[in-house]
């Protein structure tokens, strides 16, 4: 039937069905793009939680060999690579066998103790399937008294032999300076005028 023959009542109608379908998938439009993009798939947290628990074991492994005096150990937490890199102090040290050489020299050289090794503050941050970036606080107890700590950054990788970390810079937090002893207050004594000429 042509539409000047339809009655208004059913034009008004139709009318209604079309913006109410229309006004319909507006809204579902606009609220799938809404949905937060940065939402990691539901299958990618496992991965996820099982990467921060592979980390989490590598930094407790290397506490527990630090404080035994395993120094050996403890660097089997580093990808044992020469494209390992270890910064502290102001210096880079590149390779496996140069950062090891610095461990030995700095904690073991002339018998000396490796003290109690503690982390915390320790935050994993996962970049992928296969990295992570963790930040951390370290802290010594050493055998004279002294408390040496600072923070660390370190970049994990995942190996066909497990997660290892490719990348460490170490900062030390500067100890605070030895207070001077203090100057004792003297008071000052008048010196005598000398008599006057007579005059």
């Amino acid at each position: 039937m042509p539409t000047r023959d339809r009655p208004d009542g059913m034009r008004t109608t139709a009318r209604k069905i079309v913006l109410g379908t229309l006004v319909w998938l507006g809204l579902t439009i606009i609220g799938v793009g809404r949905l937060p993009a940065q939402t990691p798939p539901v299958a990618a947290r496992p991965a996820a939680d099982s990467a921060t628990t592979a980390i989490t074991k590598v930094l407790d492994d290397q506490t527990a060999a630090w404080n035994r005096g395993d120094l050996d150990a403890f660097l089997g937490g580093y990808w044992r690579s020469p494209q390992v890199v270890f910064q502290s102090g102001g210096t880079r040290y590149d390779g496996f066998d140069a950062m090891r050489d610095r461990y030995r020299k700095r904690y073991q050289n002339d018998g000396r103790a490796m003290g109690r090794l503690s982390f915390s503050a320790v935050e994993i941050e996962p970049l992928g399937a296969d990295a992570a970036f963790v930040r951390g606080r370290y802290a010594l107890v050493m055998p004279d008294g002294t408390h040496p700590s600072g923070l660390f950054t370190l970049i994990f990788r995942r190996f066909d032999q497990g997660w290892k970390i490719t990348h460490d810079h170490t900062s030390t937090a500067e100890a605070a300076p030895a207070l001077s002893p203090a100057i004792p207050f003297v008071p000052s004594v008048p010196t005598p005028m000398p008599p006057r000429p007579p005059g």
